[in-house]
């Protein structure tokens, strides 16, 4: 059973740290900013791949050519470890753990607070989705199949919805009611 809960972060209120800064940092990182482009993060890495450079050049990402240490972590809300070595990246989360700090390590779930799940985006329509850390190739294609099937004008919708809520002088359930009505022809069978 997947006891995840799915939260929305507004992340240009966080600040990430990222160690490591080869392929997976960048899968990280392009998928974050993709999501968020306000994100303010920081990888830290003795190398880093040119296109996660690339990435920094255009978002708020600082980068830092370093080894990990512990104080890199200080002033951060989230932690992304990607390093090739087990061992990097068991101190990492043992010291954001110590710090409080959530954590993920990149294919590790026994060392992840949390998951960078499959994204649909839409205008204002954003879908995450998980397999809670078992298969990520499954969440990827589920996001491949809701951004094939869902409309483009989706966000059209959300406006128009959003607008003719707000004139309903109903009190709040009566809204919900009233929406919920509203809305059903969305997912109406057309057996």
């Amino acid at each position: 059973m997947n006891t995840l809960y799915p939260i929305f972060l507004k992340t240009e209120q966080l600040n990430f740290l990222i160690i490591g800064g080869g392929n997976v940092a960048y899968e990280k990182l392009f998928f974050i900013l993709k999501s968020s482009p306000q994100t303010k993060a920081t990888v830290v890495a003795p190398m880093i791949r040119e296109e996660v450079r690339a990435l920094a050049e255009n978002y708020a990402v600082e980068l830092v050519e370093d080894t990990y240490a512990p104080a890199y972590l200080e002033g951060r809300h989230i932690v992304i470890a990607t390093t090739d070595s087990p061992a990097v990246n068991r101190q990492v989360y043992e010291d954001a753990r110590a710090r409080q700090l959530l954590v993920n390590v990149a294919d590790t779930p026994d060392l992840c607070d949390l998951y960078l799940g499959g994204i649909v985006m839409k205008g204002n329509l954003k879908i995450a989705i998980s397999t809670n850390g078992k298969s990520p190739t499954v969440a990827k294609r589920l996001r491949q199949l809701f951004e094939r099937i869902l409309p483009e004008d989706m966000d059209e919708l959300l406006q128009n919805l959003h607008r003719y809520r707000s004139t309903l002088k109903l009190s709040f359930e009566q809204k919900v009611d009233r929406m919920n009505a509203l809305t059903q022809e969305l997912i109406k069978n057309d057996d």
